[in-house]
């Protein structure tokens, strides 16, 4: 089927990619602008763990942040990526900002799951174990059911797998890696620092 100029501008606008792309997506689903839209988003998410899988190495990049509105709340953000041509984009930069802006808000304390400390794991680990026994589960049963728990604890502490507080069908990964699929580098959010008056975190 024909696909019109306005249709190709109207799946652009709603998920960033490439003209020809949209074309293609909306030529394959008959014009379906939705399912177009899952396409290229499914797309963005396969070519972005392709690429971020190889290794190259990321030493530019800016750091982000996001000052709330009260004045009593504020993040910087390290994100790396392969070029300072990347580095300088507009979508590099509002990637930055958006992950500041969602720290702030959702307070992770890890960036990845490897960072948090083992002794830390293991004291969430036998808490759990605790309380699947005090429910009255079988020592199997628990076990399972404390693999469940520690996945939950961990979406809440390790910003890679928070739920991305502009778009919650996505987490923090797959927001990075439609990112790295769009900019055709590698990304990595590096160091972070939440400050907070009154010495909160």
């Amino acid at each position: 089927m024909a696909v019109t100029a306005k249709e190709v501008k109207a799946l652009r606008d709603r998920t960033g990619a490439g003209p020809l792309d949209c074309k293609k997506a909306l030529e394959q689903h008959d014009g379906d602008l939705d399912a177009a839209a899952d396409f290229l988003r499914e797309k963005a998410l396969k070519d972005g763990i392709k690429l971020q899988g190889k290794g190259r190495s990321a030493n530019e990049g800016v750091i982000g942040s996001y000052v709330h509105f009260d004045q009593r709340l504020a993040v910087i953000v390290e994100v790396n990526c392969e070029t300072d041509f990347v580095a300088a984009t507009d979508q590099f930069k509002s990637f930055a900002r958006d992950i500041a802006m969602h720290i702030a808000n959702m307070n992770p304390q890890y960036v990845k799951r490897e960072d948090v400390p083992e002794d830390q794991v293991a004291a969430e680990s036998r808490l759990q174990m605790e309380r699947a026994l005090a429910e009255g589960k079988p020592e199997n049963i628990a076990e399972k059911i404390v693999a469940g728990r520690l996945n939950k604890w961990y979406e809440e502490i390790v910003l890679m797998e928070q739920a991305f507080i502009k778009d919650d069908n996505k987490t923090i990964t797959q927001y990075l890696q439609e990112t790295v699929a769009e900019v055709g580098e590698t990304i990595h959010i590096g160091r972070f620092q939440r400050l907070k008056i009154g010495g909160e975190n």
